[in-house]
C-alpha cells in the first residue's frame, strides 16, 4: 500500500471533539478534551493502524475536515456575527449552523468557506 493523504473528520461532541476517517479497510477514530491533544491522539492513531505496512505519517499528511460547529469551537478568534455581515448573510441563519440545529446547502457552505478564506488571506498579507 502506498501513503495517502488522509482526510479526517473532526466532531465537537458535548465534551470534546471526536476525530474519525477511513482508509481502505482501515476505521481510525479517537478523541480528545482539546484540539492540540485531538491531533496528537489522530497521529498516534494513524500511525498505529499503518504500523504493519511500516508507513509512517506526519500532520502534513492528513488533511482535517470541520463541521461548522467544531470549525468554530477551535477557532473562537472568528466573530461569527463579524462573518455572517461580510458574506451577506443573516446572522441568526449562520449561527444555526453552527450550532446543528439547521445544515447549510452545499452553495451555503462554499459561501461561508470562501468567507473564512478570505479572511485568512487578507490576515496573511498583514504588516505592522
Amino acid at each position: 500500500m502506498t501513503k495517502q493523504n488522509i482526510k479526517i473528520a473532526i466532531t465537537k461532541e458535548d465534551k470534546g471533539y471526536s476525530a474519525t476517517a477511513r482508509l481502505g479497510g482501515n476505521f481510525i477514530g479517537t478523541q480528545a478534551d482539546d484540539f492540540d491533544e485531538l491531533k496528537t491522539n489522530v497521529l498516534e492513531a494513524v500511525n498505529l493502524a499503518f504500523e504493519e505496512e511500516e508507513i509512517f505519517y506526519t500532520l502534513n499528511d492528513l488533511t482535517f475536515q470541520y463541521d461548522l460547529e467544531s470549525f468554530f469551537s477551535f477557532y473562537r478568534v472568528i466573530n461569527a456575527k463579524a462573518l455572517a455581515e461580510r458574506i451577506g448573510m443573516n446572522q441568526s441563519l449562520l449561527s444555526q449552523y453552527i450550532k446543528g440545529i439547521k445544515k447549510p446547502s452545499k452553495k451555503q457552505t462554499e459561501r461561508i468557506l470562501r468567507g473564512v478564506r478570505q479572511i485568512g488571506k487578507e490576515l496573511t498579507e498583514v504588516n505592522f
